[in-house]
């Protein structure tokens, strides 16, 4: 990723950020007088669902919310989401989904990607950086697994270094990303045992693994030493996390709670109704 350019490499895709004001005034006054959070779970949004609200607008009206960070978001957008006292929790790092660390062949570029996002972030204090990966191609899992291994030991000493933690993302390949290989729990916490670093782990997205295995509130139990950073979405269709979808978001945030997590849990919903309505009931429904 060029740290320059205006547009933000997001999941193998160029997103350019519009900059149009879209909240209606009916939206503003009931954020206005957000209740003051509990705060035992660090809550942060993912900029691309809002991606036709102005970032000053998004920010803005997150922080009034209880919000404390935003994810996936580039260096030139980390000073606006700052200014409302917002952390940028998570930024590229290498590869991309169909393109990812299992394949030896990737591993150089890849590294080099590490090797520029790893320090600007650090140094901007972003604690995450994504990584994936890759498709299968026919490729046996055993042997994608020990060429993601292999590539991410080329890189965890930086990462180490740096204080960034490095997140591979836990995607389902059933909907969503046909053919992605970190397409379960188990194989995704293989990796990161076999690396051994504390500067490597997983980002356990909910809606992807409830969609490939489900049991999500025990797998995360079984499995927090390995967990980073949380994504949100509702199942099916990966919008609102009400009443329309089958996961009991406030009993998954209770547990996460309960295991003492410190990192953050961000909304990766696309809402189908006022967004901002929507986001202000998910903070409401995981602040426990």
């Amino acid at each position: 990723m060029n740290v320059s350019q205006p547009a933000f490499i997001f999941r193998g895709s160029i997103v350019h950020m519009t900059r149009r004001t879209f909240l209606p005034a009916a939206a503003v006054a009931p954020l206005a007088m957000a209740a003051a959070r509990k705060g035992r779970l660090k809550q942060s949004v993912c900029r691309w669902c809002y991606k036709d609200i102005a970032l000053d607008d998004l920010a803005r009206e997150a922080s009034r919310m209880g919000i404390k960070a935003m994810d996936l978001i580039g260096p030139d957008e980390w000073p606006v989401v700052k200014k409302y006292g917002l952390t940028p929790t998570m930024t590229t790092g290498g590869g991309t989904i169909p393109d990812g660390l299992n394949r030896k062949e990737n591993h150089a570029k890849i590294e080099q990607q590490f090797r520029e996002n790893i320090p600007v972030a650090a140094a901007a204090g972003v604690p995450n950086v994504i990584t994936f990966s890759g498709n299968r191609r026919g490729q046996p899992d055993a042997e994608g697994l020990d060429n993601c291994v292999l590539g991410l030991n080329r890189v965890k000493a930086l990462a180490e270094d740096k204080g960034v933690t490095i997140c591979l993302e836990l995607l389902n390949s059933k909907v969503n990303h046909k053919d992605y290989q970190c397409d379960h729990t188990a194989w995704g916490v293989e990796v990161i045992q076999r690396v051994g670093s504390p500067r490597v782990k997983l980002l356990y997205d909910i809606y992807h693994m409830q969609i490939m295995e489900g049991d999500v509130i025990r797998t995360i139990q079984e499995n927090i030493s390995h967990i980073a950073h949380f994504h949100t979405g509702g199942v099916p269709g990966r919008h609102e996390i009400d009443g329309t979808q089958e996961l009991n978001y406030r009993a998954v945030a209770e547990a996460i709670v309960k295991l003492g997590f410190q990192g953050y849990m961000a909304h990766e919903f696309v809402p189908l109704r006022d967004p901002m309505k929507s986001l202000a009931e998910a903070v409401e429904l995981c602040d426990v």
